[in-house]
């Protein structure tokens, strides 16, 4: 136990002297999730900025409060030259211009911006068809309503806190173990431990228990930060089993750490072997961003990823409202990954460079 105390205290101590570590561990990922938290905090849908030439009635004659809801969707501008209205449209000012022609309603839009014509046309659609329905008086027996199927007060910062976090406590916990195997190879560190009446449980201890204090931290300021009310991040009622994944995260990315780490002979070698494998995982897992419109393959790639199920599993448990049974797979896997690759560091390892 002594020797695992003072194993522990000399790799924290390590860590908090290198400020490249405590920065690229600690702060670089907090600066990500200031920034995305802030930059996304009050996003909303998209506005398409038309052009109105001349009087419309379908958009003339919407009442106040019909008003607010259309501006929430469209930006509009009016003006009575047509063709300068067109030739703003092609220059990709304005999403599309609309004009009545008699009884018809006609949208000019370009086929440079797609996406925004579409918008402008569904709205325009809706508007069209409610004011048939009032010349008419005859009312649709069908109607089409749409609702969130997450709760409404649910925003940006509740997908980008798990993702980044997976991210963070992954780099935290490969770089740590891979640089800091190859640094006491050079040095002959793991000599001396070798030849010390140190039991190599002590040492294997030690390593993963500042691993796991580094993650939970993380965990810490990445969740109070979060919850400031300036981001708004709403935790479920069982965030507490993120822990758990976490735990087993950090197993998982410290074994990967420790291979990187057996395999490098230089701390450039294994900084670049750990680069090679978080930053693209971070990509192809869906941490910084969802994979829905991703193809097929590339989702059932990103199945064998490990961080692709620690940030699933926590997504599912911090903002999803899915219940602790939910994220028992993942973790398994995780912990299943752990073995396997710690295995194969096992058989890489050297206690010296001779």
């Amino acid at each position: 136990m002594t020797a695992f105390v003072s194993l522990s205290r000399a790799m924290v101590q390590g860590f908090l002297r290198d400020r490249a570590a405590v920065f690229f561990t600690i702060l670089f990922p907090v600066m990500f999730l200031v920034l995305f938290g802030g930059l996304f905090k009050d996003q909303g849908a998209p506005k398409a900025k038309v052009v109105q030439v001349g009087a419309v009635s379908v958009i003339d004659q919407i009442p106040a409060e019909g008003r607010a809801e259309l501006a929430r969707y469209l930006e509009i501008t009016r003006r009575n030259d047509a063709a300068q209205a067109f030739e703003a449209v092609r220059k990709g000012d304005y999403a599309a211009a609309i004009e009545q022609q008699g009884d018809r309603i006609v949208v000019h839009y370009s086929a440079a911006d797609p996406v925004r014509a579409a918008t402008v046309r569904g709205v325009l659609e809706s508007l069209v068809q409610n004011a048939n329905v009032a010349i008419s008086g005859i009312r649709p027996r069908l109607s089409l309503e749409t609702e969130q199927v997450e709760d409404r007060s649910l925003k940006t910062i509740q997908y980008i806190t798990p993702g980044l976090l997976g991210w963070a406590i992954a780099t935290g916990a490969t770089f740590g173990a891979a640089l800091t195997l190859v640094t006491w190879r050079q040095k002959k560190i793991l000599r001396r431990l070798w030849l010390a009446p140190v039991r190599t449980a002590s040492v294997i201890g030690a390593r993963v228990g500042v691993s796991l204090g580094i993650a939970l931290l993380q965990t810490a300021i990445f969740l109070g930060i979060a919850l400031l009310p300036y981001f708004g991040l709403q935790l479920s009622a069982y965030w507490w089993m993120s822990i758990p994944v976490v735990v087993a995260g950090t197993l998982a990315f410290l074994a990967i750490g420790l291979l990187a780490g057996a395999w490098a002979k230089t701390q450039e070698a294994a900084n670049g072997i750990a680069q090679l494998i978080v930053l693209p995982m971070a990509f192809l897992s869906g941490a910084f961003f969802p994979l829905d419109n991703a193809p097929g393959w590339l989702q059932k790639m990103a199945q064998l990823l490990p961080m692709r199920h620690m940030v699933t599993a926590m997504q599912d448990v911090m903002v999803r409202g899915k219940g602790p049974q939910s994220v028992l797979p993942e973790i398994g896997l995780l912990l299943g990954f752990a073995v396997v690759v710690s295995a194969l560091a096992a058989r890489l390892f050297r206690w010296d460079d001779v």
